[in-house]
C-alpha cells in the first residue's frame, strides 16, 4: 500500500466534515436553549409562571428519550447521511412552529415534538464519527462540533435578544416569535444540504486518494475488530453493561447542571440587577464564552495523556464549586463572576462523555449503546428545569435551586471517579475469540 501522511489525511477529514456538523450543533442548541431568552417577553405575554416554564424546558427530554434508542437503530440501518438530515428537517420545522404557541399545552406539546424530533441527533453523530476517526484523533473530533453548542450560547444571546428587540411588531408578530422562526429555519435548510453533501464514509469519499481512503479504513476495521467487530449485540445485553449505567448516571447528573442552569441563564442574569433585554443577552454569552477555551483545553489535555475520567472529576468539580459559590455570593458582580467560572468548566466535559461512550463498541451495537446511554442521562434535562422553576415558585429566588445543581454535579464527580471504562474480561474474550476465529478463515 503507498505510503499515506496520517497527518495530512486527517486534517482533510477534519476540514471536510467539522464545518457542516459544527453547523447542525450549533443550530441544534440554540433552539433547546432559546426559550431561556423568549422567556424574557413571552411569560409575560402568555402569563406563564415559572413552573410552567420549567415545564416546558423540561418535557422537551420526554420526547427526546421516547424516541433516542429507536432512532440511533434506524440511523444504523438507513445510514447516517439521510437520517441525519430527516432530524434536521423535523427539527427545525417544530421549532420554527413554536413561534405561535398561545397557551401552556400548545407549549408542552411543541416543547415534546421537538423532542421527538431531534431524538438521535446527537449520538448518531457520534456514531458517524467512529466512520471517519481512529480513537486517537476522537476526542478532538468530538469537541470539534460539540463546542458548537458553546459558540450557540455565545451567538444565541446577543443574536436572540437583538431579534427580540428589533423584529417586535413587524407582521403583527411580537418579538420572542420572530425569534423561533429566524433560529427554526437554518435547521431545514441544513438538513436539505445534508443531503446533498454528506459522505457515508470513507470508501464513498471523492475528495480522498484510494491510498487514504483503504488506510482509513483498514485502520478503522482493527479498531472495530479490537472491540468485537460488529456483531450483534442484543438491547439487553448492552443494557447489562455497567459501563453503560455509569456513564449515563454520571451524565444525567451533569445534565442537572448544564440545562438547568443555561436554560434559565438569562432570567438569572436579569435578576442580578435592572437589565434590558439586550444587556442580558450579552451578558449571559460569557459564561458560554468560557466554556469554548475550557472545552478545547480539556480536549487537548484529554486526548494528549489519554484519561477520560479524571477529566471529567475535575470539571464537574471545579463546576459544582462555583455554582455553590455563586448561590452564596455577597453581591451580584460576585455571584454573576462565578456563574463565568462555572461556564468555563462545565462545557467541557461534553467531549469527554460522547469520546467514552463511542469508545465501548461500534457497528450497530455501538448505536444501540450510545443511544442507551443518552436516553437514560436525559434524566437530568428532566430534573434540571423543572426543579429550578418549581424552586423559583416556591422560595422567590435561585438560591436553593443553585445548590441543588451543585448536588448533582459532586455525584457526577464520584461516579467519574469509581466507574469502569474499559470492557469486562468476558467481553475482551469473546473480542479476542472472534479475532482468532476470522484470522483462521
Amino acid at each position: 500500500m503507498t505510503q499515506v501522511n496520517e497527518a495530512a489525511t486527517m486534517r482533510k477529514v477534519y476540514g471536510r466534515l467539522m464545518p457542516l456538523l459544527f453547523a447542525m450543533m450549533f443550530f441544534n442548541y440554540l433552539d433547546r436553549i432559546n426559550i431561556g431568552f423568549a422567556a424574557l417577553d413571552m411569560n409575560a405575554d402568555l402569563h406563564f409562571n415559572p413552573a410552567v416554564f420549567g415545564f416546558a424546558g423540561s418535557v422537551f427530554f420526554i420526547g427526546y428519550m421516547v424516541l433516542e434508542v429507536p432512532s440511533n437503530l434506524l440511523l444504523d440501518r438507513v445510514g447516517a447521511r439521510r437520517w441525519i438530515a430527516r432530524i434536521l428537517l423535523t427539527w427545525g420545522a417544530v421549532a420554527t412552529a413554536t413561534a405561535f404557541v398561545f397557551d401552556a399545552k400548545s407549549f408542552y406539546l411543541l416543547r415534546f415534538l421537538l423532542g421527538v424530533m431531534e431524538a438521535g441527533f446527537l449520538p448518531g453523530v457520534a456514531v458517524y464519527l467512529t466512520k471517519w476517526f481512529p480513537e486517537r484523533y476522537r476526542a478532538r473530533a468530538v469537541s470539534g462540533y460539540i463546542i458548537a453548542g458553546s459558540f450557540s450560547a455565545v451567538l444565541g444571546g446577543p443574536i436572540s435578544t437583538t431579534v427580540m428587540t428589533y423584529a417586535k411588531g413587524v407582521l403583527g408578530l411580537q418579538g420572542w416569535q420572530w425569534m423561533f422562526i429566524v433560529e427554526g429555519v437554518p435547521a431545514m435548510l441544513l438538513g436539505l444540504l445534508t443531503l446533498r453533501i454528506m459522505t457515508e464514509r470513507p470508501a464513498d469519499a471523492d475528495w480522498l486518494d484510494d491510498s487514504e481512503k483503504q488506510w482509513l479504513e483498514s485502520t478503522l476495521a482493527a479498531e472495530r475488530e479490537a472491540l468485537g467487530g460488529t456483531r450483534h449485540f442484543p438491547l439487553l445485553k448492552v443494557a447489562g453493561d455497567i459501563r453503560v449505567w455509569s456513564l449515563a448516571c454520571l451524565f444525567g447528573c451533569a445534565l442537572v447542571g448544564i440545562y438547568g442552569l443555561f436554560m434559565w441563564l438569562p432570567q438569572i442574569v436579569k435578576s442580578l440587577g435592572h437589565l434590558s433585554n439586550i444587556e442580558v443577552g450579552f451578558l449571559s454569552a460569557v459564561p458560554p464564552l468560557l466554556g469554548v477555551l475550557g472545552t478545547y483545553l480539556v480536549g487537548r489535555s484529554s486526548d494528549r495523556t489519554g484519561d477520560r475520567k479524571k477529566h471529567l472529576a475535575f470539571v464537574y468539580g471545579m463546576s459544582a464549586l462555583a455554582i455553590a459559590g455563586s448561590a452564596y455570593a455577597p453581591n451580584p458582580l460576585v455571584a454573576y463572576a462565578l456563574l463565568c467560572v462555572t461556564g468555563l468548566f462545565i462545557y467541557a466535559g461534553n467531549p469527554l462523555f460522547w469520546s467514552l461512550a463511542a469508545s465501548f463498541r461500534t457497528g450497530a451495537a455501538g448505536a444501540a449503546t450510545i443511544a442507551l446511554i443518552n436516553t437514560i442521562a436525559q434524566f437530568g434535562g428532566i430534573v434540571g428545569p423543572w426543579s429550578i422553576g418549581l424552586v423559583r415558585r416556591a422560595t422567590g429566588n435561585f438560591t436553593l435551586a443553585l445548590l441543588t445543581i451543585a448536588g448533582f454535579l459532586v455525584v457526577s464527580v464520584i461516579i467519574a471517579l469509581v466507574m469502569r471504562v474499559k470492557p469486562s474480561e468476558e467481553q475482551t474474550g469473546a473480542s479476542l475469540a472472534n479475532h482468532d476465529a476470522a484470522s483462521r478463515t
